[in-house]
């Protein structure tokens, strides 16, 4: 490679250096610059940051039995009913992941070579450790999503990507076999560790030597700032690091891949713990949880300090200002799309206030009311009929005998299913043409309530519902925390969840549903059904709605064969390299 493109430039975050903050007066160099021209090194590294597949909504979920959308050339519909193919493939994560590896992969190579700093060797050092760490937390990350994607079995064996750990140039074979899966979770451990040693916790401010790691004894406290400040949040961090480890890990222990694998669910519950015991254990559960993406009465994004996470985030994208979703996803009425349709699959798996599911006899659930005495969460993440939105309070109607464009089917642009999503989306937010108002908003790339449910899950598998393992809490502690804060089960001290708490199945149930519930409409459930080895063909239904007769409907089919609990290799690059072997059935 002679050339490389500096994609992305964040001279703030280079500060304090003058090679730092004197670029060149172009935007591309000879890849020999980098020695002596930092910023060139950096923009090889930062091409990973871009390449995040969490930069941006996807809204996968179209693709399960959670949610359908009313474009009906969405492509996660076609992946749903039957068109997804190794040529075919909107999650496919082989090529960006590949080519940020890649890039991340020349950044390593040469890190050790480049003068950061002329003046200070130490200071020099310290940046390329920072950095390092960084690209090391990066590979790691990329690797997951890969195997996320792309993993899956040949002749009974299963495999995930080619491991590269240096670059490759015109001379290489670029025809590399997959290793096999369990290499690649080693490989992504090993990254991941790496970036530990080399990270701080938090880039954070320090005013006293006394805070300063050992191996960087003797510098003050403002050159330590320089380099692990806080002006570099959101950057990777060795917090980051343990929580993307512990994604992978409950990955790799789960059914799909267990076989294939030696991470064990232990191994998984010990991985999130040490995230949730860095956050304060159960006592840094963020009660405000449930509205990190909200304005009004529950803001947490006007009020953030800069590079600061609400109690809720643990790595979030920067904050922008706009009002794309709401243009997406509010009903007709306020000027929206209404892209997204929650199903009544997924209302259904919300229970009672009292607890208990809906088609258990105690939680008094009525048909002719189907909305009354639910668990909050319900309102607060899904438009039902009759609910109000926007920020005049307008009421929607979904119901077919209402003269509104937001009824069943009504326009191109109304709900297919009886329902619009509300969660991520500010009730601020004006899309009136004439008075069009933009808000700010951030997308998590991990939530600390993922961890804390990645170790229920895990710790229930591996010790049952009440036993702790090496933790202070078990599964059961962490799901009546999450139910608390949820507001279900507070007037009879959840005696749904008392009555299971000893039975793992039915506890492994209740964990999965409150996962779906918690994480609906981030991504999260087409990877959960397919880990889990779950029915994906069940297909999505609606609610035709009359005055107080509910019908229900089914709206779109499911069809997925056994063998796409994984993903396919794509097909243009097993025509390329026979090395490459696709996975078993595509």
């Amino acid at each position: 490679m002679k050339k490389i493109a500096i994609l992305f430039i964040t001279l703030t975050a280079l500060c304090g250096c003058k090679k730092f903050v004197e670029p060149g007066l172009q935007n591309n160099g000879n890849f020999e610059n980098i020695y002596d021209e930092p910023l060139l090194a950096h923009g090889l590294l930062l091409n990973g940051y871009t390449r995040l597949p969490t930069n941006g909504w996807v809204f996968s979920d179209v693709a399960t039995d959670d949610a359908v959308s009313n474009d009906r050339n969405n492509n996660f519909s076609k992946v749903a009913t039957g068109q997804w193919t190794a040529s075919f493939n909107p999650l496919d994560q082989w090529a960006n992941a590949r080519a940020a590896i890649q890039y991340i992969n020349l950044f390593l190579t040469e890190a050790d070579k480049v003068v950061f700093d002329e003046q200070n060797a130490t200071l020099s050092q310290m940046f390329r450790d920072r950095l390092k760490g960084e690209g090391y937390g990066l590979r790691a990350l990329f690797g997951y999503y890969l195997l996320q994607a792309h993993a899956g079995k040949v002749g009974g064996t299963l495999y995930g990507y080619p491991i590269l750990l240096t670059p490759e140039s015109s001379t290489s074979d670029f025809n590399q076999p997959r290793a096999k899966f369990d290499d690649c979770m080693k490989q992504i451990y090993s990254d991941l560790t790496r970036a530990e040693e080399l990270l701080p916790l938090d880039y954070r401010d320090i005013s006293s030597a006394t805070d300063i790691p050992a191996k960087y004894a003797g510098v003050l406290p403002e050159t330590y700032n320089r380099v692990f400040g806080r002006i570099f949040s959101q950057r990777m961090t060795g917090r980051i690091a343990k929580a993307i480890r512990a994604k992978a890990a409950l990955m790799a222990a789960s059914p799909a891949y267990a076989d294939g694998s030696t991470t064990t669910w232990a191994n998984a519950a010990s991985a999130a713990a040490a995230v949730i015991d860095l956050n304060g254990g159960l006592n840094g559960f963020a009660a405000n949880g449930l509205t990190w993406y909200a304005g009004g009465s529950g803001n947490q994004i006007d009020g953030l300090g800069s590079g600061a996470n609400p109690p809720e985030v643990l790595w979030r994208t920067s904050v922008g200002q706009n009002s794309d979703l709401e243009a997406d996803h509010f009903p007709p009425t306020l000027s929206g799309s209404g892209r997204l349709n929650p199903t009544q699959n997924l209302v259904n798996a919300f229970p009672a206030l009292n607890g208990y599911p809906v088609d258990n006899a105690s939680s008094n659930f009525n048909p002719a009311a189907p909305y009354t005495n639910r668990d909050p969460r319900l309102a607060a993440y899904i438009v039902l009929n009759g609910s109000t939105a926007g920020p005049g309070n307008t009421v929607i109607y979904t119901a077919t005998d209402r003269n509104t464009n937001d009824g069943l089917n009504r326009v191109e642009t109304s709900t297919r299913t009886g329902y619009y999503m509300r969660k991520l989306l500010r009730q601020d937010v004006n899309r009136a043409s004439n008075a069009i108002s933009n808000q700010k908003h951030y997308r998590p790339h991990i939530r600390y309530t993922e961890i804390y449910l990645n170790y229920a899950e895990a710790a229930n598998e591996a010790y049952g519902p009440l036993a702790n393992g090496t933790s202070a809490y078990s599964a059961y502690d962490v799901i009546k925390k999450i139910r608390q804060r949820a507001g279900i089960g507070l007037t009879n001290g959840d005696a749904y969840l008392e009555s299971i708490k000893s039975n793992q199945s039915a506890m492994r149930t209740l964990i999965r549903n409150e996962r779906r519930l918690e994480l609906c409409f981030e991504g999260f459930r087409f990877w959960d059904l397919r880990r889990w080895n779950a029915n994906l063909n069940e297909a999505a239904t609606g609610v035709n709605i009359t005055q107080t007769t509910y019908t229900p409907i089914t709206v779109e089919p499911r069809s997925y064969q056994s063998f796409m609990i994984y993903g396919p290799i794509p097909y243009s690059e097993t025509l390329k390299f026979n090395a490459l072997q696709q996975n078993t059935g595509w």
